[in-house]
């Protein structure tokens, strides 16, 4: 009743005007542009017209050429000044389709710098892009699947929400080679390959309620490896620039102090211990390298979660006065955050996780505080326990691992925090 009361007088909070359209960031290129600058595909094919016949896009090799992948031909590339006004089909503000001279439509948009075809939303709904970064072995695929698997079935519905994929392609393709070996088969993905593309998952997460925008979130997998080369970084440079949050992923086993106790503990059952590890910290160093020295003040204020992953095998550190991690620990108590982000469970779990970094690798944690001037800390168990011999046994139970989302949510205006 006192709840009922208390919401009653509560202060909402103003509603949130929308612009008459949002920039487009494009999932594939990462570049930053308005909805007019697109450009369309031709919908079909003249082979006795130069214009319209099958021909060589230079544009959209050149990007295929930077994941190793087959140049093809494909439709003509239509330029939206070309075509007059009375032929163009806007919706919401939002440039939309064009009619060409043979008066056929097409509603193909591209990217007008790497002529990939753009999701139907974009222009209509803000751009968000969600960046998952860490060092190779930390885990990036297995929590993106994960959290993708609980933002579909738990976290949209705590938040009146839906959490779908934005294609049938994408959703057979997360299925097949993500969703399916670990929560069907139980079996760990490989590592992402830096050599091949990383082809971006796009969800949205769309709100029952119809005043609010829809959230495109794009899970763009940067392989591990790749964090820490400067070549590779600097085709990915833009696309972390363009970020509106980063989750920032941090293996205690990429820690030496943490690693050599755990093994220690661990004892007979050794679980997946990675042959090798680079240090978090030159992860960070090669972000700085690579974009945050040309942001202002050598910083970037993008929200940024600091995550760290397989907190299960901190279980290996708990004992009472551990100067680690107590019995009693928030690591490994599953927290659901229902309507909105919860203050107390978000502050204790940041702060719990905070001072163990700062403990454990004080290096990382001030090249954190100098570079990132937004950030917060979390623990999460993508599968609730560690493989052994790259298989999962038992039940997976994540933990924990939609609450660094959820912060982002609030961080860029979806959600509220309050106490419950």
């Amino acid at each position: 009743m006192l709840g009922y009361l208390k919401s009653l007088f509560e202060k909402k909070p103003p509603e949130k005007e929308r612009p008459p359209y949002y920039s487009i960031v494009c999932p594939y290129c990462f570049n930053k542009f308005e909805p007019d600058d697109v450009v369309f595909r031709a919908s079909h094919i003249k082979d006795n017209d130069d214009d319209f016949m099958l021909q060589e896009d230079p544009r959209l090799n050149s990007w295929r050429r930077k994941f190793n992948l087959s140049e093809v031909d494909m439709e003509a590339v239509i330029l939206p000044s070309t075509i007059p006004d009375s032929y163009k089909t806007y919706v919401q503000n939002v440039l939309v389709a064009v009619t060409d001279r043979y008066g056929e439509t097409t509603r193909r948009r591209l990217c007008p710098y790497c002529h990939n075809e753009l999701p139907i939303s974009a222009g209509k709904v803000p751009s968000n892009i969600i960046s998952i970064v860490g060092a190779s072995q930390v885990g990036k695929s297995v929590y993106m699947t994960s959290l993708i698997h609980t933002l579909q079935h738990t976290t949209a519905s705590n938040f009146n929400a839906a959490c779908m994929p934005l294609s049938a392609e994408i959703s057979r393709k997360f299925r097949q080679h993500y969703h399916e070996p670990i929560f069907e088969r139980g079996s760990m993905l490989q590592s992402t390959n830096p050599n091949e593309q990383q082809e971006p998952f796009i969800f949205q997460f769309v709100f029952k309620d119809e005043r609010e925008a829809p959230l495109t979130i794009v899970f763009f997998d940067v392989a591990g490896e790749g964090m820490v080369q400067r070549e590779y970084l600097d085709i990915y440079a833009s696309h972390i620039k363009n970020s509106s949050g980063i989750l920032f992923l941090v293996d205690p086993l990429q820690i030496r102090s943490i690693r050599d106790k755990i093994q220690i503990n661990v004892g007979g059952e050794q679980g997946e211990f990675a042959n090798r590890y680079d240090e978090p910290r030159e992860v960070v160093i090669s972000l700085f390298e690579n974009f945050i020295a040309h942001q202002s003040n050598s910083k970037t204020d993008i929200p940024t979660a600091i995550v760290l992953t397989k907190s299960d095998m901190l279980q290996y550190l708990k004992e009472e006065d551990s100067e680690y991690i107590q019995p009693n620990s928030n690591v490994f108590r599953n927290v659901i955050h229902q309507g909105y982000l919860d203050a107390s469970e978000f502050e204790n779990i940041n702060g719990e996780i905070g001072r163990f970094i700062e403990k454990v690798d004080r290096p990382f944690k001030d090249a954190v505080d100098v570079y990132f001037s937004n950030t917060a800390y979390f623990a999460v168990s993508a599968l609730g326990t560690n493989p052994v011999n790259k298989q999962i046994s038992g039940v997976i139970n994540p933990t924990r691992v939609d609450e660094p989302f959820i912060w982002l949510l609030h961080k860029l205006g979806y959600i509220a925090r309050r106490d419950a």
